[in-house]
């Protein structure tokens, strides 16, 4: 996905069942090779590309979505891709997983790190309904073999299955296989009542904000009601959870930027949606170009609302979790920086969060980020390597100057709560541009990272498996 890493290892293995990865890892281990895999391949960083790579393990044809008799669970392969997933487990069964809104993102790498979407204030994370999960995993004496890890607490593996519900992806082994089934729900259970049962319609609205007809106290103001809303609006029994909503902060180059939402329709869905609409406006000049009531389904794989784009760009993205809005501080600092940002290809994606996510303890699930309102996701594009620098410097000084009081990053405290794995960013790393003292571990895991190391001691004692961001034993 991302242009800016190629990759030149000596094998790309193709495999399609569980005893081609458990081969293919032992190969590469007792050949010494250096071992990345590939699903869906949308990875920020070069976890998956690099040279010092020997061997791609590439499960992209590993793509099986199914309900598992034996286990009573749906069985998802790692290479099925969302839109894919959707699809069949709703025209099978009529349920769905809360996964992101992009349809070609791999399952692989989005549920391990804590996968979340359109749908997750209503129904909580993806991982939330993780029932079990298989693994290949190298152990001690070099040896590479397949892992079933289950939700019940007395299982052996029960923390390489924990690891698995937000401790990122490449860090313990190789997924083969995902089972899930909604917490709750009892195997003797008909298939149709294991998961959530999607909305039949939703309600979708696009608005359009023209930069010509913003001010910098118009801008701010719009930024400042969105956060607000948000934080007034994040409890899992609100009228408004099945509401999600982005605020596509776009710089001022490139002319406008839009508000895109949906809510499920029924009765009250236009009043509700003329409310939020009311809310976050308010008298801040705008047009809605699109509201219409389409089938979920439509809004799920269709409608162009929230997927992703074009997939030939180079691109760098930064993350963040917010408790609570943007500080007048924050406010004016985006609209510094977007006034004069230079350049059209970036996003500022402020999207709703909370709601059933955050009714899970962040000790029950590696995913720690369990008290959050609202998501922030900056991300600039380009094409030109020639433009590296250049586009990097951008986005860094944005986000720094954003979070300026506590050293260039989101840290855990009562504002804002640190970052998500799966927008993973490298410059975490680098106290050039993280300057907050707090490590890039306790950004992304919080207080769940020790019980990870454990669970990396465990399960890849030789670090088989690992990356610039990766869990260390």
């Amino acid at each position: 996905m991302n242009a800016r890493f190629v990759g030149d290892p000596d094998a790309v293995v193709i495999a399609t069942r569980t005893e081609h990865v458990v081969s293919a890892v032992q190969q590469a281990v007792d050949a010494g090779r250096r071992i990345s895999v590939r699903s869906g391949g949308h990875c920020y960083e070069n976890f998956v590309f690099r040279p010092e790579i020997d061997t791609v393990i590439d499960v992209s044809r590993m793509d099986q979505v199914s309900f598992d008799e034996e286990r009573r669970a749906f069985a998802v392969r790692p290479g099925a891709l969302l839109g894919r997933i959707y699809e069949t487990l709703f025209r099978g069964w009529g349920v769905t997983l809360p996964g992101g809104s992009c349809p070609d993102v791999g399952a692989g790498g989005h549920f391990a790190g804590g996968g979340y979407g359109p749908l997750s204030r209503r129904f909580g994370l993806t991982i939330d309904h993780l029932e079990a999960v298989e693994v290949v995993v190298v152990d001690g004496s070099g040896k590479a073999k397949a892992v079933v890890a289950t939700r019940d607490p007395d299982d052996p593996h029960h923390e390489l299955w924990w690891a698995h519900t937000g401790g990122g992806g490449g860090n313990f082994g190789i997924v083969t296989t995902y089972w899930f089934r909604s917490s709750g729900v009892g195997p003797d259970a008909a298939p149709g009542d294991m998961l959530p049962r999607p909305p039949a319609e939703m309600l979708v609205s696009s608005v359009t904000f023209d930069w010509s007809s913003l001010s910098s106290s118009s801008f701010q103001t719009l930024v400042a009601n969105y956060g607000e809303w948000c934080a007034q609006h994040s409890g899992a029994d609100d009228p408004y959870a099945t509401l999600f909503s982005q605020l596509q902060l776009a710089p001022a180059v490139a002319g406008s930027f839009t508000l895109t939402t949906q809510l499920e329709a029924g009765a009250q869905a236009t009043a509700r949606l003329d409310d939020f609409l009311a809310a976050v406006t308010g008298s801040v000049p705008h047009v809605e170009t699109d509201r219409r009531v389409l089938p979920w389904m439509h809004t799920t794989t269709g409608w162009p609302g929230f997927s992703g784009g074009d997939r030939t760009t180079r691109f760098k993205a930064k993350s963040a979790y917010h408790r609570t809005g943007f500080t007048s501080a924050q406010t004016e600092a985006l609209y510094r920086n977007l006034a004069d940002f230079g350049y059209p290809g970036a996003l500022i994606m402020l999207t709703t969060f909370g709601g059933a996510v955050n009714t899970v303890d962040e000790a029950a699930t590696a995913s720690a980020h369990r008290d959050s309102v609202l998501k922030p996701h900056y991300i600039g594009f380009w094409t030109d390597p020639e433009q590296d620098a250049e586009q990097f410097g951008r986005l860094r000084t944005l986000y720094r100057d954003v979070y300026a009081d506590t050293g260039g990053v989101p840290v855990p405290d009562e504002r804002t709560d640190g970052c998500f794995i799966n927008y993973a960013d490298a410059d975490l790393a680098d106290p050039e541009q993280n300057a907050s003292g707090v490590p890039w571990s306790t950004l992304y895991y919080k207080g769940n990272y020790p019980r990870l190391q454990r669970a990396k001691r465990t399960y890849d004692p030789g670090n088989v498996f690992t990356h610039a961001l990766g869990i260390r034993p």
